[in-house]
């Protein structure tokens, strides 16, 4: 089930990239646990629920390029899925470009705790930091 389920993540995580830069918030959302939690890079702010999430999303999208804040792209290092419950913990880079230009705006590192529902792998947590 290991590597089945690191794939199934990689791909859930690669679909979450390309809603992000389709502006596609109803993309977004079943890839969210309903009680998910994202704490931000820069403000440490903290995002509270799926619906709380993809508000913000939605919030990002609706400003039309090319004033349109960064794309941010998640790139996976790891995936290490836990043999003893359904969950599993990526860790990566994150990335934030200009949507204008292409132009790195921001960058640093992630993790992500993502759990298989019914099936599906969503993510339950999200902790960003910003080291560029």
């Amino acid at each position: 089930m290991t590597a089945a389920a690191e794939i199934a993540i990689r791909t859930r995580r690669a679909a979450f990239n390309r809603a992000i830069a389709a502006r596609d918030t109803n993309a977004i959302a079943p890839i969210l646990a309903r009680d998910c939690v994202m704490l931000t890079g820069s403000d440490s702010a903290v995002i509270a629920g799926r619906m709380a999430q993809v508000k913000v999303w939605r919030r990002e999208f609706a400003v039309p390029p090319p004033a349109a804040p960064a794309v941010y792209v998640r790139t996976p290092g790891s995936v290490t899925v836990s043999p003893v419950e359904p969950i599993a913990m990526e860790t990566g880079a994150w990335q934030g470009t200009d949507s204008a230009t292409g132009a790195v705006t921001s960058s640093g590192t992630y993790a992500a705790k993502w759990r298989e529902v019914r099936g599906e792998w969503v993510i339950e947590a999200e902790v960003f930091v910003t080291l560029g």
